[in-house]
């Protein structure tokens, strides 16, 4: 099992903000990330402790192979870790955007689109807000209008939120993290983004963001759905699914006594992510030692296709990934 050092990024269009677990401060107009785990180039997660303490996760694939990704994973993405793990935390309304898939990507030079799903975690102030789809029908055309005039907000379906609220959002959904959301996020290997509009803001220097409309109007879904919230029935100590798609499937798990979870049938890798209080997990792995961790909220851990079980013990709750 694995755990690595988390990336910790601020980008513009944030606030003042420290990411819980972290320890994060971030300086005015920022938005926190911290990437847990990551085989984006440039941006890639180093393991932090144990034999293999300092190598890079995508090194971590060329060495472990079917072994830690799964003998399917590893057909499909050869040496390429294929999730991207992060906790956001938004001060300020991040950019409308959209993210093309796989097709669309590929078109533009791009190994892959994205598509994501967010979990909200506790807020980081009373009145959290998220943009996920879009609420009426409109045309390329009146996209192109709405982007130019700023009314484009007005065609977004908005969602006050809450601690433990679920969205998929399938490339080609246009979405945004409003101010106050904290969120964990699941996606693709991919950090291929179309900004469709800004609020006119202007950076240090009196510029404005690089936007892509037109590449967006290509990657944009224009269907319309009556909800875009994922509905769950939360229940401790049992799974609950979240989303199932071709890139990951998530579930939540809330945990008040001890549980065995059985891994011995799955070829994938699984990654763990803490959402809050301590367990201690027992991991048995078919080809390694039985081997103890505390897991805590705000840790990441990555477990090898070769992982049999893991028993957890104490309270604890967490998102269980797997490709």
């Amino acid at each position: 099992m694995y755990k690595f050092q988390p990336l910790l990024k601020q980008t513009i269009w944030g606030g003042d903000s420290i990411i819980p677990f972290k320890h994060l401060d971030l300086q005015a107009e920022c938005v926190g990330e911290s990437w847990e785990i990551s085989g984006v180039e440039g941006s890639e997660s180093v393991v932090s402790e144990g034999p293999c303490a300092g190598m890079s996760l995508n090194d971590l694939v060329r060495k472990e192979r079917e072994r830690l990704l799964g003998n399917g994973n590893y057909a499909r993405f050869g040496n390429e870790f294929p999730l991207l793990v992060k906790f956001i935390d938004a001060r300020r309304n991040l950019s409308i955007q959209v993210h093309p898939n796989d097709e669309v990507a590929q078109r533009h030079g791009h190994a892959r689109g994205k598509s994501e799903m967010w979990y909200v975690m506790s807020p980081s102030n009373p009145s959290p807000f998220l943009y996920c789809g879009l609420k009426q029908h409109i045309t390329p055309e009146q996209y192109a209008q709405m982007v130019a005039d700023g009314s484009i907000v007005d065609a977004l379906a908005r969602y006050d939120v809450s601690e433990g609220d679920v969205f998929f959002i399938p490339a080609g959904r246009i979405h945004s993290i409003g101010a106050g959301c904290f969120v964990a996020e699941i996606q693709q290997t991919s950090d291929v983004t179309y900004r469709i509009y800004d609020y006119q803001r202007r950076d240090a220097n009196g510029n404005l963001r690089q936007l892509h409309t037109r590449e967006a109007a290509e990657a944009i879904d224009y269907s319309v759905q009556d909800d875009y919230r994922t509905h769950y029935h939360p229940a401790p100590n049992v799974p609950q699914p979240l989303v199932s798609c071709p890139y990951f499937s998530t579930a939540v798990y809330d945990l008040t006594e001890p549980m065995l979870i059985d891994y011995a049938d799955l070829d994938s890798f699984v990654v763990l992510l803490g959402l809050s209080g301590e367990a201690k997990l027992t991991v048995s792995d078919a080809q390694a030692p039985v081997a103890q961790t505390l897991l805590r909220g705000g840790d990441t851990l990555l477990l090898p296709a070769t992982t049999v079980s893991v028993q957890v013990e104490g309270r604890l709750k967490m998102l269980e990934t797997y490709v």
